[in-house]
């Protein structure tokens, strides 16, 4: 599908969520840049740039890196994509974020990705992983020929320290605390949009079937 104006989306889930599924398939879907917070703050960070030092040492410091930073952060990205359709993953955490944002960029939509904190603690706990080379496997879709070993070499594979049951349960209680304002701020400004579900192939074809009907409706307003 080739989009006839400009589009900007914000994508929202908790670890685990499927939201890298789902953004690939929206970005392969719709024509759409996927622009990754995290992806441009470890670039910054791995370039040595002003802002990517500054956020070095508040990680360093074990410290927030402070809202004005990160909005400066991605919003410089962003305005080398002023004529661009984009996805923007990762950004914003927080509701003065999300407010810069508005405030340089127009959002037609906040996809929400609400999957059971159950489902996901069951699909993240059941992660393993061999450390040399970052294979990953999950004993209840993709296990191991041999329990507790790498396919290739016949390593043993670990828990990721993320991945087990507490550390799960405290990162996903977090991003709750965190992100909820940022849901009711575009809840209240009628840009959210929630899909619930337990599988992201069950949560797929309505997301699909939303941006198809969103971007018409774009179209037609332009039109």
């Amino acid at each position: 599908m080739v989009l006839q104006r400009i589009f900007r989306a914000v994508i929202m889930g908790p670890p685990g969520s499927g939201k890298g599924t789902v953004s690939a398939l929206i970005t392969k879907t719709f024509g759409l840049s996927h622009i990754s917070s995290g992806d441009i703050l470890r670039s910054n960070i791995s370039n040595k740039s002003e802002l990517g030092l500054l956020m070095k040492c508040c990680i360093d410091q074990g410290q927030l890196v402070p809202d004005d930073v990160m909005s400066r952060l991605i919003l410089r990205d962003l305005r080398v994509m002023d004529h661009s359709s984009w996805l923007l993953d990762g950004f914003p955490r927080t509701v003065p974020q999300a407010e810069a944002l508005d405030d340089a960029h127009s959002v037609d939509t906040v996809i929400n990705l609400n999957v059971p904190f159950q489902t996901i603690k069951q699909r993240l706990t059941s992660r393993w992983t061999h450390l040399p080379t970052g294979r990953v496997y999950n004993v209840d879709f993709n296990p191991p020929k041999v329990p507790g070993l790498d396919d290739e070499t016949g390593e043993p594979l670990v828990q990721r320290d993320d991945d087990t049951p507490d550390t799960v349960t405290l990162r996903l209680k977090a991003y709750e605390n965190q992100t909820e304002p940022v849901l009711e701020y575009y809840r209240s400004n009628g840009v959210l949009e929630t899909f619930t579900g337990t599988e992201t192939n069950m949560i797929w074809p309505h997301v699909e079937a939303f941006l198809h009907k969103k971007l018409f409706s774009v179209k037609q307003k332009v039109a």
